[in-house]
């Protein structure tokens, strides 16, 4: 799976997810010339089935617009590690309260630097 999203700043983008949350980049690419070429970057684990493509647009045409339940959740199966809040925080990541109590009942959500939002939970994701 590829969840694809704008960024304003690749940079603050890559210092939330990769020295924040901890994934790794999986690939880059810079723009050329041409009209909407932007610049990309993936992250993810190695070994994951999905990944997040980060892209930008020097022109622009395409920003960020995301609301409160624009949602990529990671299920922990397990508490939180308050370290890892500090360190997302300390990468341009705010802690914010989630409109849906059940998020705030299982888990913590952090803005990245675009404004999307990461939903660490601490239960284990089960389709039953």
């Amino acid at each position: 799976m590829r969840l694809a999203r704008p960024s304003r700043n690749l940079a603050a983008a890559e210092g939330f997810w990769i020295r924040g949350l901890g994934l790794s980049v999986l690939y880059r690419a810079e723009a050329g010339d041409a009209p909407g070429e932007h610049d990309l970057l993936m992250v993810g684990w190695p070994d994951a089935s999905w990944h997040l493509e980060l892209v930008h647009e020097a022109a622009g045409l395409v920003k960020p617009r995301p609301s409160a339940e624009d949602l990529l959740v990671i299920y922990l199966d397990e508490q939180v590690p308050e370290e890892l809040v500090t360190r997302l925080e300390a990468h341009g990541g705010k802690r914010v309260p989630s409109p849906n109590p059940y998020w705030n009942e299982w888990g913590i959500t952090v803005e990245d630097p675009d404004g999307y939002r990461l939903v660490l939970c601490t239960r284990a994701w089960s389709n039953s």
